[in-house]
């Protein structure tokens, strides 16, 4: 999708995901991938407060302002993943995904685990990178759902934005036999946390790199699709792209504007992997993994010197 302006109305871009939906729908697509809080700009870049907040969340899914979305899916007989706000009866807020089924049913909800910039705003900094502030780090893991006939019964998982570059998101599906991965992202084509050490071009080229490479190393297919182009004057990345269990760009995004990308996915090309290379039941070790569930920050090993007197190795802390 193209960008979602602040001042856009509602109908407004819902009009624009059912013409996805209708020009998908005609090309015979089943399942249709939307982005990251696909029905609104991405308000995180903003210090906002109090009722204009309240304005950006969904109270449920689907609710009478995104009905039509819905309706119009059933009637197509076709499925989608789509990002939203999601604000719980608790009010507990999340970035929040659901995939609908072609029959209208909702097979699975997920809500952000990575949540990436800062709780507080940055000073002197014209747009922010508030998810930390806005939402709740997701509290449902990631789940793998089996699909119905119309998906021809296959292992679907969700992820969005950051996730994709956590590899241990990608192999927990993995673990759960995942055949296809819905990705939805709004990232910035500049530096989020400041400085100029990524441009569009680098966050683009990541952003491919990561549907690729874990892909490959799970055996499954990975849709990864962008809201794109200068959303109120901030620029995010598009690199939208359709990926094969072999790693391989099978369709990707030519522009930063609507634009539909189709693809057969033959969900028979996982098992090369799943049953050779990447066989986990052969050959994983996880009782050599323990470190990545076990610390969050990094833990260096000590330095290490020479004992002259001795000629070996001994590890020494570093002097102040």
């Amino acid at each position: 999708m193209g960008a979602t302006q602040k001042a856009d109305p509602r109908e407004q871009t819902l009009l624009r995901m059912i013409a996805l939906l209708e020009g998908a729908a005609a090309q015979g697509a089943t399942l249709i991938i939307f982005p990251e809080l696909a029905f609104t700009t991405f308000f995180p870049r903003w210090l906002i407060e109090g009722d204009a907040l309240d304005a950006y969340f969904e109270r449920s899914m689907p609710n009478p302002s995104v009905q039509a979305l819905f309706d119009r899916a059933r009637e197509l007989r076709v499925g989608f993943y789509v990002g939203y706000a999601e604000v719980t009866p608790e009010r507990r807020r999340f970035n929040a995904a659901i995939l609908v089924e072609p029959n209208g049913s909702v097979l699975g909800r997920y809500r952000k685990v990575h949540l990436p910039g800062t709780r507080e705003p940055r000073p002197n900094t014209a747009f922010q990178q508030l998810e930390k502030r806005y939402f709740e780090y997701g509290d449902l893991g990631f789940p793998a759902f089996r699909a119905g006939s119309d998906w021809q019964s296959a292992i679907l998982g969700m992820m969005i934005c950051n996730d994709r570059r956590w590899p241990e998101a990608w192999r927990v599906l993995g673990l759960q036999g995942v055949e296809l991965v819905c990705v939805g992202y709004n990232s910035a084509a500049y530096d989020p946390n400041g400085g100029a050490s990524e441009d569009e071009a680098l966050r683009t080229f990541h952003s491919k790199l990561v549907a690729q490479a874990n892909a490959y190393m799970n055996s499954t297919w990975a849709v990864a699709v962008a809201k794109a182009g200068d959303e109120d004057g901030s620029g995010l990345i598009g690199g939208s792209c359709i990926v094969d269990p072999n790693g391989r760009i099978v369709a990707e995004a030519t522009t930063l504007s609507d634009e539909l990308l189709v693809a057969d996915c033959d969900l028979d090309l996982c098992r090369q992997g799943k049953d050779k290379m990447f066989n986990f039941e052969a050959h994983r070790r996880p009782q050599q993994y323990a470190a990545i569930t076990s610390q969050v920050g990094v833990i260096e090993p000590a330095f290490v010197n020479i004992d002259k007197s001795t000629d070996r190795f001994r590890a020494a802390q570093p002097s102040s």
